[in-house]
């Protein structure tokens, strides 16, 4: 499991078009805008205007998910986090998210509802926990 990424993208938030791009970009490590308006075209039931590209690339380096390297007229972008660090911080968010419910019994009553595998998967969370907390001398 990848941990947390120290750098995190400034906006979480992504629209399908940009989530569609960002996926394109990991794939291809490193893009330029036409590699990028290639791929979506190769779907014959697809458009996209190639300045719509441009746009959401740019977008999302104003995110933070992308950082843009030039060189002379031409801009390659790169992923600044990879998908497995985009995919723990989302779900470190979204625990965030669930436990700034902040009422005990809202929480309990919903673990309650869990079937036998998740609440082994807790179980098995509250282990790991544990033991991460005694290796570090807590």
């Amino acid at each position: 499991m990848p941990s947390l990424p120290n750098y995190r993208p400034k906006q979480m938030s992504l629209g399908p078009l940009e989530r569609e791009i960002l996926n394109i970009v990991w794939d291809l490590h490193t893009v330029a805008v036409k590699d990028v308006h290639q791929r979506i075209l190769s779907d014959p039931n697809r458009e996209l205007a190639y300045t719509s590209v441009t746009t959401v690339l740019k977008r999302l380096t104003e995110k933070g998910w992308l950082a843009c390297e030039s060189q002379g007229k031409i801009h390659h972008w790169q992923a600044r986090i990879t998908r497995e660090q985009a995919n723990a911080l989302n779900a470190y968010n979204q625990l965030n998210q669930f436990l700034n419910i902040s009422n005990p019994d809202l929480v309990a009553a919903f673990a309650d509802n869990l079937d036998q595998t998740s609440l082994d998967k807790l179980d098995a969370i509250a282990q790991r926990l544990k033991d991460l907390r005694a290796a570090r001398g807590e």
